[in-house]
C-alpha cells in the first residue's frame, strides 16, 4: 500500500497516494465539501477517475487516490465563460493576452471553458476561420474552448459555409448588428440567420444600431466632444433597444435562436423578456454593468471603463441583477477583450475609434459571488446557473460541463466562501497587467481547479502546461447536449 503524505492547499487538507504529476488528470476523491449545481445544494463527496467524475455520493478512500478534505468549502462546477477575445481580429486588434495568458487568468478564476470570438480574415469562409483557430487553441491553450465562428460578409458561400461548423462539433457563430455591413447587406445576414438557425446553430448577436450612433457621434464631433468622457452619450440606449427589439423580430421571422451578448440594460432586457415565452432567445451581461455606473466616464480615467456598450446608471444594474436572479438574463460573461493600460488611455483613442473592452476573466466569478451571493442578491444556485451550466446549455456542451454528475468531465472549483482578497495589479495574470477593480475587496475565491481531472490551479498559481486544454466538440440545437 502506499504511504500517505498530507499537506494543506488553501486550507483543504490533501491526502496523497502516487498522485499524478501537476496538470495530469489523476484518481481522486474530493470529500466533505458542499456540492453546488445550478437545480441544488448537497453535502457529498466526489469521486474523479482520469477527466470524469464517476460517483457523487457518501463514498470512502480507495487505494491510488489523491484524497482532498474539502470540509468547509463549496464545489462548484468549473465556469463557463461563453464570450472571450484571446485571438488577434484580422490585422485591426491584436490583445494582450492569447489562449495561454487567458488560459492562467480563467483558471485562477474558477473559470475551465472559455467561448473564442473568432474572426475571419477577407474573404475566408466559416471553416477556414475555425482551422486557423483550432491550431492556437491547440498550440497555446490551458483551459478548454469552444468557438463562434463571426461572419461580417453574407456571401452566399458563407452562408452555405456553415453547415460545415456543425459537422466540424462547433455549431454557433455571431453577428453584429453595429457593422455597416448589417445595414447594407441585411438580405443576406436574413438568409445567413434563417439557415443557421435551420441547422441548429446558435446566433450570437451584438444588439446596437449602426445608423443611430453614427448620428449622435457626428453631431459630438460637431461639438468637439470626442473623448471618453463622451462615450456614453455617444451609444445611448435608445440605440441598443432598437437593435435588440429588431434583432426579436429577426428571430420571429426565420425561427432561429438569438443570443444577445454583453446586454447593458433596462430597456433592451425588457424588449427580450416581452417576446422569451414564445421566442427562442436568450441574454447574456457582463461584469462591468453589474459592478459599476456611468459615473466612471467622468474621471481621468475614462478610458479604461469602455466597451460595447458603455456602462449604464443605476437603475439599469439593478435590472440586471434582477434579471439574474428571476432568470430573464441567462448568463454572465466577461466578453475579456484585454487591452495594457496604456492602450487604453491612448490619447488617440476617441468616440468613433475606440479600443472597447477590459479583462475580466481572473476576477469575474469571485466579483459576481462577492456581490451576489455574499451580498444576498442570488442564491449560489443562481450564481452557478449564470457562470457555468446555462452557457453550457445553450452551446451544446451540457452534460459534460456546467454539472458535477456522474459522467461529467471533472471540472471543478474549490470554494472557499469566506476567504476575503483585495483585488491587486500585481496579481494580474492576464498580460494587460491590471485591473479595472483594482483597490476593490472581495468574498469568495476559488482555491483549486480542477480541468478535466487535472489539478491545474493550486497554492496561487496555474501548475499546467499550454497545449493542455482541449477544442470541445458540441451538439446542434436539438440534439443530446443541446438545450
Amino acid at each position: 500500500m502506499a504511504t500517505r503524505t498530507k499537506r494543506a492547499v488553501f486550507g483543504c487538507l490533501v491526502t496523497v497516494l502516487a498522485a499524478a504529476a501537476p496538470g495530469l488528470a489523476d484518481n481522486l476523491l474530493i470529500t466533505g465539501g458542499t456540492i453546488v449545481n445550478a437545480e441544488g445544494s448537497q453535502r457529498a463527496d466526489i469521486r474523479v477517475r482520469g477527466e470524469q467524475i464517476v460517483e457523487v455520493g457518501a463514498l470512502e478512500p480507495k487505494d491510488g487516490e489523491r484524497v482532498l478534505d474539502a470540509t468547509g468549502q463549496l464545489v462548484l462546477p468549473g465556469g463557463v465563460d461563453p464570450h472571450v477575445h484571446l485571438a488577434p481580429i484580422r490585422d485591426i486588434f491584436t490583445f494582450a493576452d492569447d489562449f495561454e495568458s487567458g488560459s492562467r487568468a480563467a483558471l485562477a478564476g474558477g473559470i475551465t471553458t472559455v467561448g473564442e470570438m473568432a474572426f475571419p480574415h477577407e474573404g475566408e469562409l466559416p471553416i477556414a476561420t475555425l482551422e486557423r483557430e483550432r491550431v492556437l487553441i491547440e498550440a497555446q491553450s490551458i483551459a478548454d474552448v469552444f468557438v463562434h465562428t463571426t461572419v461580417v460578409e453574407p456571401s452566399e458561400a458563407a452562408i452555405a459555409g456553415v453547415e460545415a461548423l456543425v459537422e466540424a462539433g462547433q455549431p454557433s457563430i455571431k453577428v453584429f448588428m453595429n457593422f455597416e455591413t448589417f445595414e447594407s447587406q441585411e438580405p443576406g445576414f436574413l438568409r445567413l440567420i434563417e439557415r443557421a438557425g435551420a441547422l441548429g446553430i446558435r446566433i450570437a448577436i451584438h444588439c446596437e444600431d449602426i445608423h443611430i450612433m453614427a448620428h449622435v457621434v457626428n453631431a459630438l464631433e460637431a461639438e468637439g466632444k470626442t473623448s471618453a468622457t463622451h462615450y456614453p452619450a455617444s451609444r445611448p440606449i435608445f440605440s441598443e433597444e432598437v437593435a435588440t427589439q429588431r434583432a426579436m423580430a429577426i428571430a420571429e421571422m426565420t425561427g432561429a435562436s438569438l443570443y444577445v451578448v454583453h446586454l447593458s440594460s433596462a430597456r433592451a432586457l425588457n424588449a427580450v423578456t416581452a417576446v422569451r415565452k414564445r421566442l427562442p432567445v436568450f441574454v447574456e451581461t457582463r461584469p462591468i454593468y453589474l459592478h459599476l455606473t456611468e459615473e466612471r466616464y467622468r474621471g481621468p480615467d475614462a478610458g479604461l471603463f469602455v466597451g460595447q456598450p458603455p456602462i449604464r446608471g443605476a437603475a439599469d444594474q439593478r435590472a440586471l441583477w434582477e434579471g439574474i436572479a428571476a432568470g430573464t438574463v441567462d448568463t454572465v460573461a466577461t466578453d475579456h477583450a484585454p487591452w495594457t493600460r496604456a492602450e487604453k488611455l491612448d490619447p488617440a483613442n476617441t468616440i468613433r475609434h475606440p479600443r472597447p473592452g477590459v479583462n475580466n476573466l481572473q476576477v469575474m466569478l469571485p466579483m459576481l459571488f462577492s456581490e451576489g451571493v455574499a451580498g444576498g442578491k442570488i442564491t449560489r444556485e443562481r450564481f452557478v446557473a449564470v457562470t457555468s451550466t446555462n452557457a453550457a446549455k445553450l452551446f451544446g456542451l451540457y452534460p459534460r460541463k456546467g454539472a458535477i454528475a456522474p459522467g461529467s468531465d471533472a471540472d471543478l472549483a474549490v470554494w472557499d466562501p469566506r476567504e476575503t482578497r483585495t483585488i491587486r495589479d500585481a496579481d494580474a495574470l492576464s498580460r494587460t497587467g491590471f485591473s479595472i477593480y483594482s483597490g476593490t475587496e472581495v468574498t469568495g475565491w476559488p482555491v483549486l481547479t480542477l480541468r478535466r481531472g487535472a489539478i491545474v490551479y493550486e497554492n496561487g498559481k496555474v501548475v499546467a502546461d499550454a497545449g493542455s486544454g482541449k477544442l470541445i466538440s458540441r451538439q446542434p440545437i436539438g440534439r443530446s447536449g443541446a438545450d
